[in-house]
C-alpha cells in the first residue's frame, strides 16, 4: 500500500506501526522520526497567516502535481489541528480526480483515548491490525504505570497543583482537546482548558484571578526553542511579578510541537514531561531530555 500523511501526528503512526516503506510523501512539518524528511514534500503552509487572534496559517497547501506523482492508495490527514491541518473535502476531491479508488483518512481525535483509537484504525486500514494492538498496549501500559505513582502520591498527601497551560502567548489562549487530559492523567488540575474543545483567546487577568501554581507555556505547533526565543521578546503582562507560579518560580515552556500538538504516540512523553513538572521528586528525570525548561 501506498500511505501519503498530510499530518505530523499520522506521520508519526505510520512509522510506529513499521508502514516506513510504504510511505510516499508527507508535509514540510513532518519531522520525526529524522529519517521522514527524506519524503517527497506534498503540502506545506501557505506564507501568509490568516487573520485573526488564533494561532495557524489555516490550510495547508497541497501540490496537486505532486500528489498525483505520489500515486497513494491511502491518504491520511487530520483537520482538527490548528496550525497543520488539510480539509477532508478538498482532499478528498483532489484524490478522487486522479483515482477515485484512493481511499482518504481524517483523524479528528480530541482525547487520548481518540489518538489510541486513530492508530489502531490506521492499523485497520492498512493490515497491520495485530502491530497496532501492540503499540497501542504498551502506551497504555506506560499510562497505567504513570498513573499508579499519581494515585499513591495522591494517597501519601500530595495535593494537586493548581496549572494553567496556554495554546498560545499573544493574546494568551486556553488549552483544550487532549492537553487538560493529560495535565489531569500527570497529577495535576489544569485550570482553564476546555477538555475535547477548541481553546480560546482569554486574558491575563483571567490567569491573574486563578493564580496557578504552575504556568506552562506551549504555543501552537512551536518547538522549545521557539517558545524560549518568543517568550523573551515579549513583555509581561500587568500583575506578572505577583503570580503565585512566578514568585515561585514555576512558569516552564515545553517543546508543544512534539509533546502535545500531535495527536500521536507522543501524546504519552507530554504526559511524562507534565507530571515531572508536576511532580519533579516523583517523576525527577522521567521525560524527554530537553523537552522543557524553565522560564522568567
Amino acid at each position: 500500500m501506498r500511505i501519503l500523511s498530510l499530518h505530523p501526528a499520522a506521520t508519526e503512526i505510520v512509522y510506529a506501526l513499521g508502514l516506513e516503506d510504504e510511505l510516499v510523501g508527507v508535509t514540510a512539518y513532518c519531522d520525526e522520526p529524522p529519517a521522514v524528511r527524506q519524503q517527497p514534500t506534498i503540502a506545506r503552509l501557505p506564507l501568509s497567516p490568516a487573520p485573526g487572534p488564533l494561532p495557524g496559517p489555516g490550510l495547508l497547501e497541497i501540490d496537486r502535481d505532486a500528489l498525483e506523482a505520489a500515486d497513494p492508495d491511502l491518504v491520511i490527514l487530520s483537520e482538527v489541528n490548528r496550525v497543520c491541518r488539510a480539509g477532508f473535502r478538498e482532499v478528498r476531491e483532489m484524490a478522487a480526480a486522479i483515482d477515485e479508488e484512493i481511499e482518504v483518512l481524517s483523524l479528528d481525535s480530541v482525547s487520548l483515548e481518540g489518538s489510541f483509537n486513530a492508530i489502531q484504525t490506521v492499523g485497520a486500514m492498512t493490515e497491520t491490525e495485530d502491530d497496532a494492538v501492540d503499540v497501542v498496549g504498551g502506551l497504555r501500559e506506560r499510562l497505567q504505570r504513570l498513573e499508579a505513582i499519581v494515585a499513591s502520591r495522591r494517597d501519601h498527601g500530595f495535593v494537586a497543583p493548581r496549572l494553567v497551560a496556554l495554546e498560545w502567548l499573544d493574546p494568551p489562549v486556553s488549552v483544550g482537546r487532549w492537553i487538560p487530559e493529560q495535565a489531569r492523567r500527570a497529577g495535576g488540575w489544569e485550570l482553564m482548558g476546555r477538555e475535547g474543545q477548541q481553546g480560546e483567546v482569554i486574558t491575563w487577568a483571567a490567569v491573574r484571578e486563578v493564580d496557578p501554581e504552575i504556568l506552562v507555556l506551549m504555543p501552537a505547533g512551536m518547538a522549545l526553542s521557539s517558545t524560549v526565543a518568543a517568550w523573551a521578546k515579549l513583555p509581561r503582562p500587568a500583575g506578572w511579578a505577583e503570580l503565585r507560579a512566578v514568585r515561585e518560580g514555576r512558569v516552564f515552556a515545553v517543546d508543544a510541537s512534539a509533546y502535545f500538538w500531535r495527536p500521536g504516540p507522543r501524546l504519552l512523553e507530554g504526559i511524562e514531561v507534565l507530571a515531572e513538572i508536576i511532580d519533579p521528586r516523583a517523576f525527577d528525570g522521567m521525560s524527554v531530555p530537553n523537552s522543557f525548561v524553565r522560564v522568567d
